[in-house]
């Protein structure tokens, strides 16, 4: 049963609940995802699924207000243990495994069905949604017209080497003490570029969740998979800053730069996603893009147009 409520943080919007059987947490009940949308939209030409990062959760309603001036339904899920769906004792964005996701895209794509009917969906995907959203439609061949990636963590930060010399040191303690919190070097400075947005500190912490060997390692093993070589059968369009900036110290142009993600490493990723790939690189943009400034977010979502507009078929 899909039952839609009055969304709690966003006026207007509407959540469901999703049960998720198959994911069982250590408190012994299952774990759930939230989908979240707009009024309904009748007769959509397509649907969008929305995957947030890490340390994240849906509140990008201008995103989704797009999506319908196109014709199309947006839908935010709030991953198990993130956001509107932690419950208590969950470790927060704690997973092992990037494949236990299946369950939360499955049961959206099934409430979304119900909503709109068999329309074309398209997955979208940020940072660590972005990876994820990756990895899911490598494996899940022909369910999607098209993948939207918004900076997406498909490479370490610096250098590949890092990550294989890592790797090793990271899997041995995911198997001997897989939730221990490792030291965190987050300076909070890309919170300081989007504090302006509505947030909700109770599911976007200010500096970071924190971050533990577990996790860490089914970051490391999705990044290998994507540098073997992904073949993603639908097109692909990314679309990250034109530029890196990282710091100890804070800096006026980390409000226009990614301060999160190393872009040259994802570039270099972005042709192994699949045969049909576009990479657009904006001025300005911040690590989440469409967060940026106003003139930076009209031209993402020109892009995201144009991407659209070439992959829905026409009634």
């Amino acid at each position: 049963m899909i039952t839609w409520e009055p969304d709690e943080l966003l006026p207007g919007y509407y959540a469901c609940t999703l049960e998720l059987p198959e994911l069982i947490s250590d408190t012994g009940k299952p774990k759930i995802a939230t989908l979240v949308r707009g009024a309904k939209i009748d007769h959509p030409k397509f649907a969008v699924l929305m995957v947030h990062g890490w340390n994240d959760y849906f509140y990008q309603t201008e995103f989704a207000e797009e999506i319908v001036r196109l014709g199309g339904a947006c839908y935010g899920i709030d991953l198990h243990n993130y956001g509107r769906s932690h419950q208590d004792g969950e470790l927060w964005g704690y997973t092992e495994d990037l494949t236990d996701y299946d369950a939360d895209i499955a049961a959206a794509r099934h409430a979304i069905r119900v909503d709109c009917g068999e329309v074309p969906l398209v997955l979208y995907g940020h940072s660590t949604g972005g990876l994820t959203t990756c990895l899911w439609a490598n494996r899940n061949r022909g369910k999607l017209a098209g993948l939207i990636l918004n900076s997406p963590w498909i490479e370490w930060q610096g250098a590949t080497l890092v990550r294989q010399l890592g790797q090793p040191l990271v899997g041995m303690l995911a198997k001997t003490a897989p939730t221990r919190v490792l030291p965190n070097t987050g300076n909070g400075f890309y919170q300081r570029t989007i504090a302006h947005w509505n947030q909700d500190p109770r599911y976007r912490h200010p500096n970071s969740f924190p971050v533990r060997p577990g996790w860490l390692n089914a970051i490391f093993a999705g990044h290998a998979e994507v540098a073997a070589g992904l073949d993603i059968d639908c097109p692909i369009l990314t679309i990250t800053s034109k530029r890196s900036l990282s710091d100890d110290e804070w800096d006026e142009r980390m409000r226009r730069a990614d301060t999160v993600l190393d872009v040259e490493q994802v570039w270099k990723r972005v042709p192994g996603l699949g045969d049909i790939t576009t990479l657009v690189k904006l001025d300005d943009a911040v690590h989440d893009v469409i967060l940026s400034q106003e003139p930076v977010r009209k031209e993402a979502y020109r892009h995201i147009e144009r991407f659209l507009a070439a992959i829905i078929p026409t009634r």
